[in-house]
């Protein structure tokens, strides 16, 4: 996972922990967030513990007590689910450059290390699987973003359209998207694009995939989309930017990323596969 969340910080931390504070651990890991906000009697009695082990556990965690560690996942939250508008209202701008070189000097520093922070936090195992279950022939693939992110899941889409057959967007019509949906199997994977401020109905969908023995990927920023919780693999990425928005620039490498390993995991087969799209395309004019 990537950093900055305190989801992570504990997964990092569960070799130091004692035995009965991983209880705590994995019990909040289970319902994160919300378990976070229970009472410390609550969370202790989940996890089969004393209220003290709570104590100590948030303690090694680094926080002075349990509100400590409460304010700090509000503050999380109130990142988590920001808006353009928030974010815009938020800014101070005092130091913003007053020049289009100083833009892009500020732009390419934050790009720059946006970009090298997500890959650097992409697990190869994560990426390996992601590109596994894409390059895997006897899976369909079906493809979903949101109001900015559909973007992302189209490239993703064409591209994977080029090296393998099998692959779909979710319909936008309810009719359609009913349908689509009443189909998901065993052989499926339903790939998804969730950023803050997260789409409730991905939720259902990626729950629907797993329910239906389907495997679910998704791309998603350091907070995590709550489809994360349905999913086999989770490509977190950064979203620093010069602007209110979030950039979805590294996702993009992450993607680029992705097609890379699929074209060497489907090898001769993408290639024919290619060809006869490109034959296809001149015998009917397309090109």
């Amino acid at each position: 996972m990537a950093s900055g969340t305190l989801a992570d910080d504990i997964r990092l931390k569960l070799g130091i922990l004692s035995p009965a504070e991983r209880k705590v651990a994995r019990v909040l890991l289970a319902g994160y967030p919300s378990s976070g906000f229970e009472t410390i009697a609550t969370l202790a009695e989940r996890s089969a513990v004393s209220a003290p082990t709570v104590l100590r556990f948030v303690n090694r965690l680094g926080y002075s007590g349990f509100p400590d560690f409460q304010a700090a996942l509000r503050a999380e939250l109130d990142d988590r689910n920001a808006s353009p508008l928030s974010l815009y209202e938020a800014t101070d701008d005092t130091g913003a450059p007053d020049s289009a070189a100083g833009l892009m000097a500020r732009s390419s520093k934050l790009f720059t290390a946006a970009v090298a922070q997500t890959l650097a936090e992409t697990p190869p195992h994560d990426l390996e699987h992601a590109i596994a279950l894409l390059a895997d022939r006897k899976r369909r693939i079906t493809l979903v973003g949101g109001r900015f992110t559909n973007l992302l899941a189209q490239y993703l889409g064409l591209h994977l359209m080029q090296l393998r057959e099998d692959v779909r967007f979710l319909p936008d019509r309810d009719v359609e998207r009913t349908a689509t949906l009443a189909t998901l199997s065993r052989r499926d994977v339903l790939v998804i694009f969730d950023y803050r401020r997260y789409e409730h109905d991905k939720v259902s969908f990626a729950q629907l995939t797993r329910e239906q023995g389907g495997k679910v990927i998704v791309f998603t920023d350091t907070w995590l989309s709550p489809t994360a919780s349905h999913a086999e693999v989770v490509l977190p990425s950064q979203v620093t930017t010069p602007s209110p928005y979030d950039s979805l620039v590294p996702t993009l490498a992450v993607i680029e990323t992705v097609v890379a390993g699929l074209i060497t995991a489907l090898g001769s087969d993408a290639h024919e596969h290619m060809k006869h799209s490109e034959d296809t395309a001149r015998r009917t004019g397309l090109v």
